[in-house]
């Protein structure tokens, strides 16, 4: 009987800016009596990333475009925020009242670019970016972890994002090392025996949910979980995830 196990180690202390993750992760793991195994996944929230990255803005250092003040009134938000979103954007795809929805540079389509002004222990004139290159930050978090802790494992990194049809957030993997993070079925065969011509599993995203389950909607008390029992090891990252703008009959 396949089994698989959610750990969610407690007692994860405050990042500072700037401040290392590896040793927060290892501390943490052998205050819980959790020793990382191979094809363990490793799964991080995006917001101690961003911290440890120190990717703060202030928004006192902020001057808004004539474009972010005709967004901001639309949506009533504030014109440095929007102004911050536009800078993190490549693309606007909707604004109305209450709503900002952009293509990030990185390819991710979400709400305000992933800008955050919740849980950043920073008040409210400092808003907190997504990480400049989330696939690069668990790549190289999963290195220092292999010469560490001598173990080869998965990363992800993860947020949580809004999507089309369906009410409510669903955590996402934005950065991925050491697993396949889009597996493709495709020419392989069904129970049936015919072949799959369109299946394809978003897999690291399956794990990002279920991550989520544990470290909560809104509180960072639990920003890193252990998963132990899949088999996903492999080459790939989250860019594989990304539809192509071609692709996108969205967009």
């Amino acid at each position: 009987m396949p089994h698989l196990q959610l750990l969610a180690p407690v007692g994860f202390p405050l990042v500072a800016p700037g401040e290392p993750l590896l040793p927060l992760i290892t501390q943490t793991l052998r205050a819980n009596g959790l020793n990382l195994e191979d094809n363990d996944i490793l799964v991080v929230t995006q917001k101690i990333v961003s911290k440890s990255e120190n990717r703060y803005v202030r928004l006192d250092t902020v001057q808004a475009s004539a474009r972010a003040r005709e967004l901001a009134a639309i949506c009533g938000k504030d014109e440095r925020v929007v102004e911050m979103v536009l800078r993190e954007s490549d693309r606007v795809i909707r604004c109305a009242k209450d709503v900002l929805i952009v293509r990030h540079r990185l390819g991710f389509v979400c709400a305000n670019a992933g800008i955050d002004r919740s849980n950043i222990d920073a008040g409210d004139e400092q808003i907190l970016l997504l990480p400049e290159n989330p696939d690069l930050s668990a790549a190289t978090l999963q290195r220092q972890i292999g010469v560490e802790c001598g173990v080869a494992i998965g990363v992800l990194i993860v947020d949580s994002f809004g999507r089309p049809w369906r009410l409510g957030t669903c955590g996402v993997c934005l950065g991925s090392a050491g697993i396949v993070a889009l597996n493709d079925y495709r020419g392989k065969p069904d129970l049936e025996g015919r072949k799959m011509e369109i299946t394809q599993v978003a897999q690291a995203d399956e794990i990002a949910a279920a991550a989520s389950i544990l470290m909560g909607p809104s509180d960072q008390s639990l920003p890193i979980i252990v998963m132990r029992g899949l088999d996903f090891a492999g080459p790939g990252c989250a860019a594989d995830l990304l539809r192509p703008p071609e692709q996108d009959l969205f967009l």
